[in-house]
């Protein structure tokens, strides 16, 4: 087992408790479509934060419950910084958080 995956499955649930605390996330899913996009973080179908919600946090720990391969980098940092370039300082700790997975991703297992 990647020794990382207790951190990793932590720093996800942070994740998804702040999309929560800042009323980011939705009741509701995407549509279908939406949610078969094929671009990068589904910018032509959803908002980031859906994409986080639907797409991101459900296949890490679907990867996490398989003891699947973990993916060798992630940027999404970068991502969130641009997406929510207009309100970074409510985005602060989000942003935080998706860097803290990024290095975590990074590092070896």
């Amino acid at each position: 087992m990647d020794t990382r995956m207790p951190a990793i499955a932590e720093q996800l649930l942070l994740i998804e408790r702040e999309l929560r605390v800042q009323g980011w996330w939705a009741e509701q899913s995407p549509s279908a479509q939406a949610l078969a996009s094929r671009e990068p973080f589904c910018v032509d179908s959803m908002a980031f934060e859906q994409w986080l919600q639907w797409i991101f946090l459900p296949r890490m720990k679907q990867i996490l419950e398989a003891g699947g391969e973990l993916p060798g980098a992630s940027g999404i940092q970068p991502m969130a910084e641009q997406v929510y370039s207009d309100r970074s300082e409510q985005a602060a700790e989000l942003i935080r958080l998706l860097g803290e997975f990024d290095r975590l991703i990074g590092g070896a297992a």
